[in-house]
């Protein structure tokens, strides 16, 4: 078996009382897409914040490309590649979409003994990103984010991800709220950034979605792992009474398998 991209073994978050994650295991291999699902509670946002730089484990061991890793920051996760798009805070409104492709990471030019923001190559570069995610509408990059819709935004974040080099995307509830056109194009980004090498983690209360793009589910409930196995091999009806009923899924036996 290949060595995954990412691994966790064991892991343990606690805030107070509240035991968020109980010993989970978790892992995701190179160019592979892992739908992560589960109930509100069940653990899935804390995992991916820690594997993001947000969270530390209190207990367990992370790897990442086979060395040992603990983030201590989100930019500590960011420079090895991971990046994450969250549901709500993937863009800021007030900026232009350059300005958002770039925020924290902005090029610059030096007149002199003087760095300034070099803002002819940040609509450049914006620019060809968005006519790769196929965001043609678009008239100019130096438009506002709060023009777009939520596909749009979504799709100005995953280009984002793109065009920094990310090794494994997460991305968090991105489907939430958007037409049948707009999720049909993200989930077309999704299939297109694996084939690009990527690794994503993709979160989403709709299994159906989850399903259509990803090659394993693993499914969470009150910090446990309760499922993860090959998308061939569990239907999404199953998948929901899984998570319904929030028993750890018994394996069939090989012959009963599907295939």
């Amino acid at each position: 078996m290949a060595e995954p991209l990412l691994e966790m073994r064991g892991i343990v978050k606690r805030f107070g009382r509240v035991e968020a994650l109980r010993g989970v295991d978790f892992h995701v291999g190179r160019a592979e897409v892992v739908g992560l699902v589960g109930d509100n509670g069940a653990g899935k946002s804390t995992l991916v914040k820690i594997i993001a730089g947000v969270y530390q484990p209190d207990a367990g061991q992370m790897f990442f490309e086979g060395q040992p890793v603990v983030f201590r920051h989100p930019s500590e996760a960011r420079a090895r590649g991971i990046e994450i798009v969250y549901q709500h805070l993937a863009l800021i409104d007030l900026l232009s979409i350059d300005r958002n492709i770039f925020l924290g990471r902005e090029p610059t030019k030096r007149i002199g003994p003087i760095a300034i923001l070099d803002k002819a190559r940040m609509e450049r570069e914006a620019w060809s990103i968005l006519q790769d995610i196929g965001l043609r509408r678009i008239r100019s990059p130096s438009e506002r984010v709060a023009k777009l819709s939520g596909g749009e935004r979504q799709s100005v974040a995953i280009g984002r991800a793109m065009h920094f080099k990310a090794k494994l995307l997460i991305l968090d509830e991105p489907t939430a709220a958007l037409s049948v056109r707009e999720t049909r194009r993200v989930l077309d980004h999704v299939l297109e950034v694996k084939k690009q090498g990527v690794s994503v983690i993709i979160i989403s209360h709709n299994i159906y979605h989850v399903y259509e793009v990803s090659d394993r589910i693993v499914a969470l409930d009150h910090g446990r792992k309760i499922l993860d196995v090959p998308r061939e091999k569990v239907t999404p009806e199953e998948v929901i009474d899984v998570i319904r009923t929030g028993a750890p899924a018994t394996p069939q036996p090989e012959e009963n398998q599907r295939v």
